[in-house]
């Protein structure tokens, strides 16, 4: 019974999917078959001639400095290796 029941939920998961599929070919037909064929949806006449505008240069950060005696400070306190190892 239960497998009847999980067969019958697969068939109408089955049945939606492909009533999904056809509604957006009968919507966007033109559009699907032409981006399929690898022609695109939008034709090539519409693209401008002249180039894109260059990229605008962000603000740079100067780099932190950490000052020198807390680094090897921080360092030396730690040991290396665990005495567990």
């Amino acid at each position: 019974m239960l497998q009847v029941a999980a067969a019958l939920l697969f068939t109408l998961a089955a049945g939606l999917g492909l009533a999904v599929i056809l509604a957006m070919l009968t919507s966007n037909g033109d559009a699907i078959l032409s981006a399929l064929a690898g022609d695109g949806a939008f034709p090539a006449d519409g693209v401008p001639a002249s180039p894109a505008p260059a990229a605008a240069t962000t603000r740079q950060r100067p780099a932190r400095r950490l000052p020198v005696g807390s680094v090897s400070r921080a360092m030396a306190a730690q040991p290396l290796f665990s005495r567990a190892a």
